[in-house]
């Protein structure tokens, strides 16, 4: 559905950052035709740039945001699934999930699934990954056949016979997004919080969802790197899906070590199975139980167990579907990587500190991330980590396996680990808290 284009009056973008410059307060129609007049060319880079450091310093209030936010979805198309119906012609109501990005975070492709066994629509759509931190889009394209792009047509009847559905957003959702997020990138502005916000929530705004579930990660492998930022952003983005009409809650979770015990992408995929089986590591499931029992109660479904549906299969029979719906096979062999090195323990104790964002540098560097958005991953490329936070290890025990089909990558995922883990005396307790906090 188009979005009406702006009709309002005009202005002129000097005094907008003057005025934001200043620290005043811009109005709905200043906001509504900086946007526009942005993404049609009439305001050059430079000066949407002094703008967006403007905002960085002085900040907006939530009418600026919420406005900026709706000024943003109005550049382009808004998904509707008013109509939505599964296979006996009853209506679905729909729930989707966001990550702010961390280091093994495959959370996304078990909860899916999890998620539309108690008959909600999950309409995900997703990215790939840009530095350490990965791609859902990337995770899933390692396994044979599958596909990222979908028509709205494909979508729909996915979600009415599947019941969920991970897939590429398409480039009708909020495009002023796109474009100006690249300009924050090489300008210094991307920690501006009010942008932050705006910008993931224009996009999950315009998906069309009923409810939304936002897992801000806190810690070194995260963007923000301390929680009062976090809960900042937390906040401000659970204002403006209400603002909109969109049942809205978020989770501050811990992203100061991976989740689960691997960083990559097929290796990932094949740690999301384990999960769907009914196993894998305990930080997966419990996150993926909890998101799940959230994004339940936000579409109005309280008596659902998430955790009986991990263990009986029925999560599992909804991934085959979905995975099988876009062209993949979910029994095929995931690729692997041709070479291997193996970092082991410097000695006894426990291990207390597992560092996420070095983890997820190693990974990117091994291959299984991108510097560049047109560069090509490895699908077999990652980390292994065979000890978690907690564990008792002995000097000479395997810690961590690095993966790669290229072995010159070593030296330099090596560095990034260089004091990375953290061992302690026997008898130590790492400071482990995996939820944070609930912002609704």
């Amino acid at each position: 559905m188009k979005q009406p284009a702006y009709q309002g009056p005009a202005f002129d973008a000097v005094e907008v950052i003057m005025t934001k410059r200043d620290g005043g307060t811009l109005s709905p129609e200043q906001i509504a035709w900086t946007i526009d007049a942005y993404t049609r060319g009439a305001i050059a880079d430079e000066q949407m740039a002094a703008l967006n450091m403007a905002i960085l310093l002085k900040g907006m209030d939530r009418a600026e945001i919420s406005g900026w936010t709706t000024a943003m979805i109005n550049s382009g198309e808004r998904m509707d699934f008013a109509g939505l119906r599964n296979a006996a012609g009853a209506p679905m109501a729909t729930t989707d999930k966001h990550s702010t990005g961390g280091v093994g975070d495959k959370i996304t492709l078990p909860l899916a699934p999890l998620v539309a066994v108690f008959g909600v629509a999950v309409p995900q759509l997703s990215g790939r990954g840009l530095g350490h931190t990965g791609g859902t889009l990337d995770k899933l394209e390692a396994i044979p056949g599958w596909r990222a792009e979908l028509s709205h047509g494909e979508m729909m009847r996915q979600l009415s016979e599947v019941g969920a559905v991970i897939c590429a957003a398409g480039a009708s959702l909020a495009p002023a997004d796109k474009k100006l997020y690249a300009l924050r990138d090489v300008t210094g502005t991307v920690e501006a919080i009010p942008l932050i916000a705006s910008s993931i929530m224009s996009k999950k705004i315009a998906e069309g969802t009923g409810a939304l579930v936002l897992d801000v990660k806190v810690g070194s492998g995260a963007f923000m790197k301390n929680v009062d930022m976090a809960r900042e952003l937390a906040t401000t983005m659970v204002a403006l899906g209400r603002d909109a009409g969109v049942n809205t809650v978020a989770l501050l979770t811990d992203m100061s070590t991976p989740l689960g015990q691997s960083a990559g992408n097929a290796i990932e995929v094949q740690e999301s199975v384990e999960v769907l089986a009914g196993g894998g590591p305990q930080d997966v499931v419990e996150l993926t139980v909890k998101l799940a029992q959230e994004m339940l109660a936000a579409a109005g479904v309280h008596d659902a167990d998430p955790a009986a549906a991990l263990q009986d299969g029925r999560a599992m029979d909804v991934w085959r579907r979905m995975i099988a719906a876009q062209g993949g096979d979910p029994e095929a062999p995931l690729p692997q990587a041709r070479e291997s090195e193996t970092i082991h323990a410097p000695a006894d104790g426990v291990l207390v500190e597992l560092d996420a964002l070095s983890v997820g540098v190693a990974a990117w560097r091994l291959g299984a991330g991108r510097a560049r958005k047109e560069d090509v991953v490895q699908a077999g490329a990652g980390v292994r980590m065979h000890a978690k936070p907690g564990a008792v290890v002995r000097a000479g025990e395997p810690l961590l396996t690095l993966l790669t089909d290229t072995p010159e990558k070593f030296a330099r995922a090596k560095e990034a680990l260089v004091g990375a883990v953290t061992i302690a005396p026997e008898g130590s307790r790492p400071a482990n808290r995996l939820i944070i906090d609930r912002i609704a």
